[in-house]
C-alpha cells in the first residue's frame, strides 16, 4: 500500500487546520485517527506528519499576528482595540505557557495569533507549540492504536 497520498493529504489537512483559516475544528486529529484506523501508514510517520504540518500552520498564525501588530491600531483593521486589549491581557495573565494549549481546536489558533501580535520570542513559541501539538496528536495516536488493537 502506497502511503504517500495519505501522508500528503494528512499534511495538507493538518497545515490548514493549524492556521486560523475556517476549517473543521479538530480536523487534523480526525484525519490522523482515520488514517491510523485503516492502517494507511506507520503511527510514527503519521504522527510526525501531523505535528510538523500543524506547527507550520500555527507559525503562519504567529507571522500574521506579528505582521498585523503594527496595523492593529488602524481604524480599518477590523479588530476592535478593546478585543485586542482583552486578548493581550489574557495572554499576559496566563503567560507564554498558554501556548502549550495550542492543540485545543479554535482556541489554540487564537493563542498563536495573539503570540504573534505580542511579539513573543519565536524560539519559545516554536518549543511550546511543538510540545502542545505533540501532546494533542500523540494522545490521538495512543487512543486510536489502543482502540484498534482489540
Amino acid at each position: 500500500m502506497d502511503v504517500l497520498p495519505a501522508v500528503v493529504g494528512l499534511f495538507a489537512t493538518s497545515f490548514i487546520a493549524g492556521t486560523f483559516l475556517p476549517f473543521l475544528p479538530g480536523s487534523s486529529e480526525m484525519a490522523l485517527a482515520g488514517l491510523l484506523a485503516v492502517n494507511a501508514g506507520g503511527a510514527l510517520t503519521l504522527l510526525a506528519t501531523a505535528v510538523v504540518a500543524n506547527v507550520a500552520g500555527a507559525t503562519v498564525n504567529y507571522l500574521v499576528g506579528h505582521r498585523a501588530a503594527g496595523l492593529a491600531v488602524r481604524r480599518w483593521f477590523g479588530l476592535p482595540p478593546a478585543a485586542l486589549d482583552r486578548a493581550a491581557a489574557w495572554f499576559r495573565h496566563y503567560g507564554v505557557w498558554a501556548l502549550a494549549l495550542c492543540w485545543l481546536p479554535t482556541f489554540g489558533d487564537a493563542i498563536t495569533v495573539v503570540a504573534g501580535l505580542l511579539r513573543t520570542d519565536i524560539r519559545l513559541f516554536l518549543i511550546l507549540v511543538l510540545a502542545g501539538k505533540s501532546f494533542g496528536h500523540g494522545a490521538v495516536v495512543l487512543g486510536t492504536t489502543w482502540l484498534t488493537a482489540a
